[in-house]
């Protein structure tokens, strides 16, 4: 069995607005999970849809669980500064691609 050793810590949009804060290894199946299975987190299951709008990586799984943890105690202002900061960061990548 191989181990992926790739953590990414992740926030997802819900549907009311609010931000939830997690890990996976595969962050395209935790996506469709929270948006369409009962693996989901109970929270983002009763707010559907879910959009990724933040995400980076870790080493390992503690590195992450740490990294989650610090992510979920920021206040909300914080964590939607940290999002708009990724989504310019993202944009401007995405430019400089194409």
């Amino acid at each position: 069995m191989t181990q992926n050793n790739n953590w990414t810590v992740y926030f997802l949009r819900c549907n009311d607005n609010s931000l939830y804060a997690g890990i996976t290894t595969d962050i395209e199946r935790r996506l469709h999970q929270h948006n369409n299975t009962k693996l989901g987190a109970k929270y983002t299951r009763a707010r559907r849809p879910v959009t990724l709008v933040y995400s980076e990586t870790s080493a390992d799984k503690s590195t992450a669980s740490k990294r989650e943890y610090q992510l979920r105690t920021l206040t909300k202002d914080k964590k939607e500064k940290l999002v708009l900061a990724y989504a310019i960061s993202s944009e401007i990548n995405n430019t400089r691609s194409t």
